[in-house]
């Protein structure tokens, strides 16, 4: 196979822009072929031409196609055959081109490296692929490096250098400090595109000795780091010895204070310098100057203005950003630093350079026999690219000779064509900077025609708006499509139809009575078909009772109403908003069916409240104001909205203006906030009224401006905080005079409808917006940076234009131009848009998936070329799904799960995965259009996770010394199983654990018998499952065993659930231990109670009667304790003091008459006398005391303490 001519100069051009933004395989078709017919082979798939491959895995060169019959594959490496049989690491996919080199078994990815090129070839003739350059990434490490430090004078500039090893693809430039922390960039620090970082002046704070450069190699997902670089900033004033004895005799003496320096470039050196970029990459400038005070850098492009849409500033204004650049960008930029001292520039010629690109690319042609047709290759560059032509991979030149082909440059002209001249034709533009390849197949057929679009589809679209009815066909040669209303009814022509090219019926304002049955007819000269689709028409929904502003008192209730008309056939919904947002969660928001009420309304509920109808086909709202007010108006002030105001009078007519004047009607104790004029054009639109401008309350003049050839009415409306008046009467009428538009039609847009057109919109001036008669559009088009030539139609009464036969998804500059029979209005700006978006041709190459935990994985891929997108980028969709789980080895049917990541981002995540189960992901590229074809399918696998707790744990069986368990395998096992674990404790009577004991069982099994138990004891189990990576959650259980053999059915008992035993146990309460042991405690309790009586009664009876009437002489001196509650004790060193007051005495040393009186009565002298433990009268403990009468004529009598014996009895 001659391998494709590729012309390449070497050149110094920044790495990021080496992809050249190209089309990869151009295929765009007139008429697709419908897979059951014969057909040349297309290639739908292949990998970039700039292939970059993971050393670590295995290489996938991608190469698909499709065709009819299925082409055979065959590769070439190098320019030569390579023939996979005799290697044993390369396989090709079954029906598929497609190679796998197995790299992962002891495969070398270096002995892979080359140029590889793809044909697929089948009777018809054969395609072939770019040249596909495969080469493996390559992260080398960091030469190892002493550095010293840097000992710099605060104020002195400093460049700290990177140089990261070489990498393939270079690698990403950071800073970080040993904290693994982004050092802070700013106007005076930041880093240079090639990864140095500059200081324009340095300061204290920028001491440091952790300045580490990392470089992050993507493709590897690999990152190193550089030797961490000291930097230590010193002045005169903070000069210490340490430091100064590593500086040399001139940097000593020869310090100075810190001092403003003009600036001076740091980069780029010198005045001047070149730069080449290529077209539609992006051009990056750079200047980063010292100096101090730190200098500020400003951009401009000599002799002309940067664009403003494509240019942006970073890195501190440092780097000049354009993307997307153009020939026109060529020239000299200029950097200007400037600070308080002076200025210096930089001058940067650059030069933009052209890969080639399509200005058209050649398309599939199906002819039938005897036909004529043309291969048109066009493309452009710079230099110009050179144009060749291949017939089935081979040179033109030396290809078999077709009579019926004529090449003429960059087209090749057919004539009267017969089956045998079908083939496949290739296009190959070069340049140094490139190629394009393109194939493009004349197939020769003779095919009936066919209708593609289903039978009897029905369409439904609302009154007044456009309806699309399709009728996609094929045949050869290509059918002829006219269209019918109803079965037999007349051809449909006419301004009231618009027919595309592919066969649709576009029925621009669909009305009550085009509705109905419609036939599409397809004919050629070997026969006729025809379709019929289903045209309903519905009335638009309508709110024929819009919510009103409503005032309300805070605490009450309000309602606002939202009544709707639809179309019977369609199902409504109404969703209440409030400030756009949803309405709160709270139960005093009532909807019903056309209404929704506030119930004790708060100052929170303030705001506006939106009603919105949906239906299938429409969607219509209306919004009305709540305001909370604190409280109700008083009930002799009425607030209502302001009278209509009166007497209207125009003055000081002039041609663009004119004055006009009122009188305000009653405000109604609410003031009058502002007045709204609106006007009328009895010319254009009588009887529709129109905002004209709004004036202060306080103000009843106004200067209308008034715009040429419309004739005026006015009306004011006055507004107060309650709402808004009724119109007052309209004014006399002034008609102005006519001139030429002022101004050209708003929102003009260029977007196509279909891959081959251009529909350019604009929004039509009202009347009185004409100015004057006989209002028409220029409308003007060009393709940007392709044509020098507008190309130009004037139009009237329309709101659109569709320019045919437009190649796909390119720009266009687009202007539209209002006039009239006076003249046109002001030229228009122009509008970038774009021909219609085609699918995208090309799949995300290099699909990677870095699986990162049991249950998250990470997918990258390579952005597609931006060219073969074929549209607007708006993501990328990753669909993913599970194949089976390993643990388990069965398959079963999983929806696809499908993520979606916005822009033209390259990695994202996948959560939610299933532990230990294999998955398969694709990559697709989303533009306006659609979806493009799936990257080949990735395989990978998730590693084992902790399994989830077994399925039942059921204890049965109790005997004296032993239990059986049984359990059931985790329901989500999430890997292999290596064991179970099951602990268990004794539990006493106090319900406290005992020491916890822990059996390793294997896990095959499914059931144990625990032996050696205590009888009668409770158990407490736990048990749980383990995998190779840990152990999962457990499941617990309680079980008895048994005291008595006969006693079972007692013990243990099933409870209601599945696969569980609830333990009960009914036992004889004299014969448990914690009985017995409380029993003994209350003996004990008691044993010494005795002992202490005994002993106080001994040593009572040995007070001296002496000691006692000594005590009785005097009582009131007699200490109490009275912080004391327990039981009086008595001792040696304490003869001579009473008795401790007993725990059931009152805090004020007395006690209840009642209380005490009744427990010695039967003793004597009640409470003025008592016996002791000898019989002898104690009555000087009764600590009788005299008290003063209380309010002259009451006494009270103290009770008598209580000693510590009474208070025990």
């Amino acid at each position: 196979m001659l391998q494709l001519k590729i012309m390449m100069k070497k050149m110094s051009i920044s790495t990021s822009k080496t992809s050249l933004v190209l089309f990869l395989c151009q295929i765009i078709s007139a008429l697709d072929v419908p897979l059951d017919l014969s057909q040349p082979p297309t290639i739908t798939q292949q990998s970039p031409k700039d292939y970059i491959v993971d050393p670590r895995e295995n290489i996938v060169i991608q190469c698909e196609a499709k065709g009819k019959p299925p082409p055979s594959f065959s590769w070439t490496r190098n320019g030569t055959h390579f023939d996979i049989d005799k290697d044993a690491q390369v396989t090709m996919k079954p029906n598929s081109g497609t190679l796998v080199i197995n790299i992962m078994n002891g495969g070398k990815a270096e002995a892979y490296e080359g140029v590889y090129q793809c044909t697929a070839r089948n009777e018809r003739g054969a395609a072939i692929s770019n040249n596909i350059v495969v080469r493996p990434s390559r992260s080398p490490l960091w030469t190892k490096e002493k550095l010293e430090p840097n000992h710099v004078r605060e104020g002195d500039s400093l460049v700290l250098h990177c140089r990261p090893p070489v990498g393939l693809p270079p690698p990403i430039i950071f800073w970080m400090d040993n904290a693994f922390q982004r050092l802070p960039q700013s106007e005076r620090v930041s880093q240079g595109l090639n990864g140095d970082l500059y200081f324009s002046n340095v300061q204290p704070e920028d001491t440091r000795e952790d300045y580490i450069c990392y470089a992050r190699f993507n493709h590897t997902q690999t990152i190193q780091q550089k030797q961490p670089i000291s930097v230590k900033v010193f002045s005169m004033d903070s000069l210490n010895d340490t430091i100064a004895a590593n500086l040399s005799d001139t940097d000593i003496f020869g310090a100075k204070p810190v001092t403003e320096r003009q600036p001076v470039l740091l980069t780029p050196t010198g005045s001047t310098s070149t730069k080449v970029e290529l077209r539609g990459n992006v051009l990056l400038l750079e200047c980063i100057a010292a100096g101090l005070p730190t200098p500020v850098i400003r951009w401009i492009k000599e002799g002309g203005e940067l664009p403003a849409n494509r240019t942006f500033f970073e890195n501190f204004k440092k780097t000049l950003k354009i993307i997307d650049v153009s020939e026109a960008d060529s020239g000299n930029y200029k950097c200007i630093a400037r600070n308080a001292l002076g200025s210096v520039h930089h001058v940067i010629s650059v030069t933009v350079k052209a890969a080639p690109y399509w200005i058209t690319a050649p398309r599939n042609l199906v002819l039938s026999p005897g036909e004529d047709g043309t291969l048109i290759c066009r493309a452009n560059g710079n230099p110009k690219p050179s144009i060749s032509w291949l017939a089935n991979g081979v040179p033109i030149a030396i290809a078999p000779e077709d009579p019926s082909r004529k090449v003429d440059g960059d087209t090749i002209i057919f004539s009267h064509v017969q089956e045998r001249s079908s083939a496949v034709y290739q296009c190959n533009a070069s340049n140094e900077y490139g190629y394009l390849l393109a194939n493009a197949f004349v197939n020769v057929l003779a095919e009936p025609p066919r209708i593609l679009t289903p039978a009897n589809k029905l369409y439904q679209v609302i009154a007044d708006s456009p309806a699309l009815l399709d009728c996609a066909y094929f045949g050869s040669p290509k059918p002829e499509i006219e269209w019918f209303k109803g079965v037999k009814g007349s051809i449909l022509r006419g301004n009231e139809y618009v027919f595309h090219d592919n066969g649709t019926l576009e029925i621009p304002v669909a009305q009550k009575n085009n509705a109905g049955t419609y036939t599409c007819v397809a004919r050629n000269k070997l026969g006729k078909i025809q379709n019929e689709v289903q045209l309903e028409i519905k009335d638009p929904t309508m709110i024929i009772k819009q919510p009103e502003y409503k005032v309300i008192q805070r605490y009450g209730q309000v309602s606002f109403e939202c009544i709707i008309k639809h179309d019977s056939t369609l199902l409504p919904t109404v969703t209440w908003l409030k400030d756009n947002d949803e309405l709160p969660d709270d139960e005093r928001f009532l909807v019903g069916k056309d209404n929704l009420t506030i119930m004790n309304v708060t100052d929170k509920d303030d705001g506006t409240y939106t009603c919105i109808v949906n239906t299938t086909l429409d969607s219509v709202s209306a919004s009305a104001v709540l305001t909370v007010v604190a409280a109700p108006p008083t009930p002799a002030i009425i607030y209502a909205r302001p009278n209509p105001p009166f007497d209207l009078e125009l003055t000081g007519q002039l041609e663009r203006s004119i004055d006009l004047s009122w009188l305000p009607g009653d405000e109604n104790n609410s003031p009058i906030t502002s007045f709204v004029i609106e006007f009328e054009d009895a010319l254009h639109e009588p009887g529709v009224w129109r905002y004209q401008t709004e004036v202060p309350g306080s103000q009843t003049t106004a200067q209308l401006k008034l715009s040429p050839y419309v004739n005026y009415s006015f009306r004011v409306i006055a507004v107060n905080r309650i709402g808004r008046s009724q119109p007052s009467e309209p004014s006399e009428q002034y008609l102005t005079k006519s001139a030429s538009p002022d101004e050209n039609p708003a929102n003009v847009q260029g977007i196509g409808s279909e891959p081959d057109n251009l529909v350019i919109t604009w929004e039509p001036l009202k009347g009185f917006q004409s100015n004057g008669p006989g209002l028409q559009y220029k409308v003007s088009w060009r393709q940007k940076d392709v044509d020098d030539e507008w190309t130009s139609v004037i139009v009237a009464n329309v709101s659109k234009y569709i320019v045919s036969g437009t190649p796909t998804f390119v720009p266009y500059e687009v202007k539209v131009q209002a006039l009239n029979d006076l003249g046109y209005a002001p030229e228009p700006s122009e509008v970038i848009g774009h021909s219609g978006e085609d699918l995208p041709m090309v799949a995300p190459g290099n699909v990677q998936v870095h699986v990162i935990n049991s249950t998250l994985a990470k997918v990258h891929w390579d952005p597609v070329p931006l060219k073969s997108v074929r549209g607007h980028l708006q993501g990328y969709k990753v669909y993913y799904w599970k194949v089976q789980s390993l643990s388990r080895r069965s398959r079963r049917h999983v929806e696809k799960k499908i993520l979606t990541f916005r822009g033209n981002k390259t990695f994202g995540m996948l959560p939610g995965l299933e532990p230990y189960s294999s998955y398969k992901l694709n990559v697709r590229v989303v533009n306006g259009k659609g979806e493009g074809p799936a990257s080949p399918d990735k395989v990978f696998k998730t590693p084992e996770g902790v399994p989830s707790s077994p399925s039942f744990l059921k204890i049965t069986n109790p005997t004296l010394d032993s239990l059986t368990l049984e359990w059931g395998s985790p329901t989500h096992p999430n890997g292999v199983l290596t064991s179970y674990t099951l602990k268990f404790q004794p539990i006493n009577n106090t319900h406290e654990l005992g020491p916890l004991v822990e059996i390793r069982i294997p896990a095959n099994e499914s059931s144990l018998i625990l032996k050696n138990l205590n009888y009668s004891t409770r158990y407490k189990f736990y048990f749980n499952a383990q995998t190779s990576v840990g152990s999962g959650s457990q499941i617990t259980e309680e079980a008895v065993t048994i005291m008595d053999e006969g006693k079972i059915s007692g013990i243990l008992r099933p409870a209601v659930g599945a696969g569980k035993a609830m333990a009960s146990r009914q036992v004889d309460i004299a014969t448990q231990g914690w009985f017995i042991g409380l029993m003994c405690a209350v003996a004990l309790l008691i044993l010494i109670l005795l002992i202490v009586c005994f002993i106080r009664r001994n040593k009572g009876g040995k007070y001296p009667v002496k000691e006692k009437e000594d005590a009785h002489a005097d009582p009131e001196i007699q200490p109490m304790k009275e912080d004391d509650g327990t039981f009086g004790e008595y001792s040696d060193a304490e003869d001579h003091k009473p008795l401790k007051k007993g725990s059931r005495t009152p805090s004020d040393r007395t006690v209840k008459k009642e209380d005490s009186d009744d427990s010695l009565v039967d003793y004597g002298e009640g409470v003025n006398g008592q016996f002791n433990e000898d019989g002898s009268f104690i009555g000087q403990y009764s600590g009788k005391k005299e008290k003063e009468p209380a309010e002259g004529n009451e006494s009270s009598e103290a009770p008598s303490p209580v000693n510590a014996m009474n208070s025990f009895v």
